[in-house]
């Protein structure tokens, strides 16, 4: 009987069953870290952004349109405009004049949230208009269709609610409006008087009465496109 023991073959067995032990622990342990290991600052980056472009959709209405906004007075001091109502609604098409609608499209608007204002001395109504847009990219190129000169139109709907303050606010109320953007927001104002005065019917336009709406409206978008620091054990994170 031959004892001779294929010692070789042996040794080769062990050695591979030895790797293959290794090469198993070092994969569970890179599998371990990776699930236990903290997000990385790429990675939180990313989170804020999505954060901030969802706020449109997962903030409430009075977190986005707070009852009521500060505002320099034309006296000195600081005023409140205070909230008239929101919009349930959300559609692009229906919140902006016709000659803006297909650059809104062209540029993926999500939806278009307003909510109308009363200044202090209950003379000047304003209405807000917040364009989500998919990303800063997208949000600078619907900028562009809006005019800065301070022009209404074209640009966001008054907004009016009946049996109140702003029963009579129409597009024909207009008299100023104003554009602002950051982040994937574009705001949008138009304003005008709480009478229902049509523009047309004014000799010459009041700029100053009206200098307080882009200042509410900066207000809304800095609410919106600020990041703040992920909290990954929220719920309303994605880390």
């Amino acid at each position: 009987m031959n004892d001779a023991r294929p010692w070789p073959a042996m040794v080769a067995a062990s050695a591979l069953t030895l790797v293959c032990a290794v090469a198993a622990g070092v994969a569970a342990s890179t599998a371990a870290a990776e699930f236990t290991r903290g997000p990385s600052p790429a990675e939180l980056h990313a989170a804020s952004r999505r954060e901030v472009a969802e706020r449109w959709r997962s903030w409430p209405a009075g977190r986005v349109f707070p009852a009521t906004l500060p505002y320099s007075a034309e006296q000195g001091g600081v005023e409140r405009a205070s909230r008239v109502g929101i919009s349930p609604r959300t559609d692009c098409a229906e919140a902006v004049d016709p000659e803006a609608v297909a650059a809104l499209r062209a540029a993926g608007c999500l939806g278009v949230l307003r909510a109308t204002y009363i200044d202090a001395l209950r003379g000047v109504l304003v209405t807000v208009g917040v364009v989500a847009l998919p990303d800063e990219r997208a949000a600078a190129r619907a900028k562009a269709v809006f005019p800065e000169s301070g022009d209404p139109a074209p640009g966001v709907r008054p907004l009016a609610f009946h049996g109140t303050v702003a029963d009579r606010f129409s597009p024909s109320v207009r008299q100023a409006g104003s554009v602002r953007q950051a982040g994937p927001y574009v705001v949008l104002t138009a304003a005008g008087q709480v009478d229902g005065r049509p523009a047309r019917a004014l000799a010459e336009r009041r700029a100053s009465i009206f200098a307080f709406a882009p200042e509410i409206s900066e207000s809304v978008l800095a609410g919106l496109s600020t990041p703040r620091l992920p909290d990954c054990a929220a719920r309303e994170w994605a880390c």
